[in-house]
């Protein structure tokens, strides 16, 4: 199983535009209930008040994930500090949406996006932002990071209604590049790989190496959760 993950590096061209306060889509397999509320930083982004996609807060009022998970007439809107969706959870209306200007989706490039929210979060126990990565740095092969997701449990299965995660290990990057030819970007993307992984629902939800969200849930085998032979971005 492998997963494309889209480095945080392209953060970088997306911030002269803000201001700051500190069948692609893919959830989790072989995973396990997160404990409720460990990972605070989490969100559920939804159409018409149904799961599409993951993302994360990178501060109170920003929040990141994949940029196809937008199409360019649908209005999102952002879960917080849930665990559970079948629960009352506090939902927030995105204000704008920053699209990387560079973003296509033949091959995927650049699929990331900021959104603003109408309303800064407050930070609880259920509720807080992640660091990302602030100078380039290699992630070293076979380091064991982590993805979550309300995403579904097996392919052509149902969603989550409750968050899962599993461990993965960054794939060496020469090897993914063999394996996904000229859909993959060495400058911009890594691979993981494991027992557990993605499947639809997850796309935009972080990479999680220690306490540092290193990348965002891009795209995988579009036919199969969890492919021996094609790892997920």
């Amino acid at each position: 199983m492998t997963i494309i993950i889209i480095s945080l590096l392209l953060l970088a061209s997306l911030l002269p535009h803000l201001t700051f306060t500190a069948h692609v889509n893919v959830g989790i397999v072989n995973g396990n209930e997160a404990r409720p509320h460990s990972r605070p930083y989490i969100v559920s982004i939804q159409v018409n008040r149904q799961h599409i996609c993951g993302g994360f807060l990178i501060s109170d009022e920003f929040v990141l994930t994949a940029a196809h998970c937008r199409n360019k007439t649908e209005e999102l809107t952002v879960v917080v500090g849930a665990h559970n969706l079948r629960e009352m959870n506090v939902r927030i209306n995105v204000k704008s949406y920053y699209r990387h200007l560079d973003y296509s989706e033949k091959p995927f490039l650049n699929d990331i996006m900021l959104l603003r929210l109408e309303k800064k979060v407050e930070k609880n126990k259920n509720v807080e932002w992640i660091s990302i990565p602030k100078t380039e740095e290699d992630i070293a092969a076979d380091s064991v990071c982590s993805v979550a997701g309300w995403g579904r449990l097996v392919t052509n299965g149902t969603l989550s209604p409750v968050l899962m995660e599993t461990n993965v290990k960054i794939m060496n990057n020469k090897k993914c590049e063999n394996i996904w030819r000229s859909t993959y970007s060495t400058a911009q993307m890594m691979c993981v790989y494991g027992h557990g992984g993605t499947c639809k629902g997850n796309s935009g939800g972080p990479l999680v190496c220690g306490d540092t969200a290193v990348g965002v849930t891009s795209f995988r085998d579009p036919n199969l959760c969890i492919s021996p032979k094609l790892p997920e971005h």
